[in-house]
């Protein structure tokens, strides 16, 4: 008996042997490292926090003054060109050689819900009608889009403001060669735009205000060392569902205490490529736009901080916008910021640091602040630390994590971004789970960027769903898709995958792969007890309590799908002679379940029978189930 239990031991003994000599140094070295990149992280939040408090205070304190910069109001535009009065034609003309010429640039891809919005707004512009030039970049390729005739609409649309003595432009392009930064470079290759001083844009969805110019551009004209004023962002449909609170919550974030600490500490920040003007000879100067990533705003705004030009980040205007009201299209928008963020690190990296016209400590505050703690260790560590790092210590006895690393440094991230959003403090909870689910894309976004992968240039527009107001609230929403369309939705993929899985078994079982299941769990609407975001977002009196389940439900249905994942591997490499019943012991014929069903014992003759084995898939289908849990 002595030596079986010694032999029993030995495989324990040696387990413990490799934890404790090669497990445990290597992920303590980990451990250290996403501590070191926490207090990074932290450190980078409060000082970020303090500037931006900072300008608070100084705008309170001078309010005329408030962000460094000469600020005087512009006179009325005139209302008449043609005017019979000396004095007034002179007074007429003066005004003019105030009002420069003025650019408005609208790209838009497949947008028929919310062109109108746009357009509308920015002919509306409060500006001299002959010093302002509204430009409408259509890229629509989209066949079914084409053939509705969406492009005829905004093309009648445009005329229809013709109509009405506005200087508009509708321009359209063969190709979508360089996407959004294409567009805005064909459209500046125009003879009218090269007549302009200044550019605004505005993404389709955005809405200024009538006096938009007319806040921002003396900015522009009393200073000639700003290139870019940026304005914020504020949301019709935050209050559509949880997860648009949620948004709301990390754009407030970024724009009071990024945009500001940027703008008032250095005077520069990442252009968020819309609610904004530009001065055009600094585009120019810095090389117009570029294709190369897919964050074309943040790479001109850092070529144009290169060459010495300032930003102001003006956060008491603000522009109406969308945020996107599926998850899906969340997804992607994150994607292609992560990823074009870090991109864009990994290409401009060696260029800034041998810049040699601007200083030392604004290259500092380039490459260390701005890209490699927000854009390189921020997605990265969020995952990699309380997702993977901290369960696995978890069952390594000799790794030990600190307390100031385990639970004050999230404590103190949490705390500085509730802060600055005090509406919102009672959806912390929320917001820190939905982060901690999207890190793991945002992590994946960022190495795709980093490591300049296959999908570092993919560009998906973020779905718009429309303008349809909705009286009942008191804050005017965007129409999502109805829930009779949802549901009609759900119901004919659920239909589909029910027939897909058990086909998906047979093939894991006989070694015959398919090419797209292990991009099954990626679908929107992939299981029948999965509602679709947008039905929920339909509703917008649903209680937080529903949202909460709702997220708890998809978490474990991704647990439930990665236990079916591993059984079915699992009886892939355990399989005798590729039989399809010889993984799975209670499938085996003369065998029979306790709990009813099919006597398998009858199938003895037909076991290798493909339509068979589908069959019995379907009916037994909880069983597999319950053996993956």
């Amino acid at each position: 008996m002595a030596p079986a239990s010694s032999s029993s031991l030995l495989p324990v003994a040696w387990v413990e042997a490799v934890r404790a000599g090669a497990v445990a140094p290597a992920l303590r070295a980990v451990v250290w490292a996403c501590l070191a990149m926490s207090a990074m992280l932290v450190a980078e939040a409060a000082w970020m926090g303090l500037a931006s408090l900072a300008a608070a205070v100084a705008r309170r304190l001078r309010p005329h003054r408030g962000y460094g910069y000469r600020w005087e109001p512009m006179a009325a535009p005139p209302e008449d060109a043609d005017a019979v009065d000396v004095e007034a034609a002179a007074a007429a003309a003066d005004a003019e050689e105030e009002f420069p010429m003025v650019l408005v640039q609208i790209p838009m891809y497949n947008e028929k819900e919310v062109y109108k919005l746009s357009i509308g707004a920015a002919c509306a512009l409060t500006w001299p009608p002959d010093r302002i030039i509204i430009q409408v970049l259509d890229d629509s390729t989209d066949p079914f889009v084409k053939f509705s005739s969406v492009q005829e609409l905004v093309e009648l649309e445009c005329k229809e403001w013709a109509s009405k003595k506005i200087n508009i432009k509708y321009e359209v392009r063969n190709n979508r060669k360089g996407y959004k930064a294409g567009a805005l470079r064909k459209g500046m290759e125009h003879t009218y735009a090269q007549q302009c001083d200044f550019v605004a844009i505005f993404d389709a969805d955005f809405e200024p205000e009538s006096d938009f110019l007319l806040k921002t551009m003396p900015y522009l004209l009393h200073n000639p060392k700003i290139a870019l004023v940026q304005t914020r962002w504020e949301f019709v449909n935050y209050n559509v569902c949880l997860m648009t609170r949620i948004q709301k919550m990390s754009l407030d974030y970024h724009f009071k205490v990024e945009q500001e600490s940027g703008s008032f500490m250095h005077a520069f920040f990442g252009f968020n490529g819309t609610a904004g003007v530009w001065r055009i000879s600094a585009i120019n100067q810095s090389g117009g736009w570029k294709d190369r990533t897919t964050v074309e705003d943040m790479d001109l705004a850092v070529r144009a901080g290169l060459k010495g030009w300032e930003f102001l980040y003006v956060g008491d205007i603000r522009v109406k916008s969308e945020l996107p009201s599926t998850f899906q299209a969340y997804r992607h928008q994150q994607h292609r910021w992560t990823c074009g963020a870090a991109n864009l690190f990994r290409k401009m990296a060696w260029e800034i640091i041998t810049n040699k016209e601007v200083s030392i400590w604004k290259k500092h505050h380039l490459l260390y602040s701005f890209f490699f703690v927000r854009r390189a260790i921020a997605p990265i560590l969020t995952f990699l630390f309380y997702c993977i790092v901290i369960p696995l210590s978890a069952m390594v006895p000799e790794v030990t994590i600190p307390v100031w690393g385990l639970v004050y440094i999230p404590t103190a991230i949490t705390i500085m971004n509730g802060i600055r959003n005090p509406g919102s403090i009672h959806l912390m909870p929320f917001w820190i789970l939905f982060e901690n689910v999207m890190a793991m894309h945002r992590m994946r976004a960022a190495l795709s960027g980093l490591l300049e992968t296959a999908r570092a240039n993919d560009w998906v527009v973020t779905e718009k769903v429309g303008d349809q107001v909705k009286d009942e609230l008191e804050v005017p929403l965007l129409e999502p898709l109805k829930p009779t369309e949802c549901a009609e939705r759900r119901t004919a993929h659920c239909i589909d995958k029910a027939e897909e899985l058990p086909e998906v078994i047979y093939k894991c079982q006989t070694g015959t792969w398919p090419v797209g299941f292990f991009n099954l769990h990626q679908q929107r609407n992939a299981s029948p007890f999965e509602p679709d975001v947008a039905s929920v977002c339909g509703s917008p009196n649903l209680s937080v309590c529903l949202s909460v389940c709702l997220s708890l439900w998809r978490w474990w249905k991704a647990l439930r799908f990665a236990a079916l994942f591993l059984l079915l591997i699992t009886a892939k490499y355990n399989m005798k002679r590729r039989s399809p019943f010889a993984a799975f012991p209670n499938l085996m014929p003369g065998r029979k379940r306790k709990d009813g069903g099919i006597e398998y014992e009858e199938v003895v003759q037909a076991k290798e029978s493909k339509d068979l084995f589908i069959e019995l898939a379907k009916n037994d289908f909880n069983f597999l189930l319950s053996r993956a849990r």
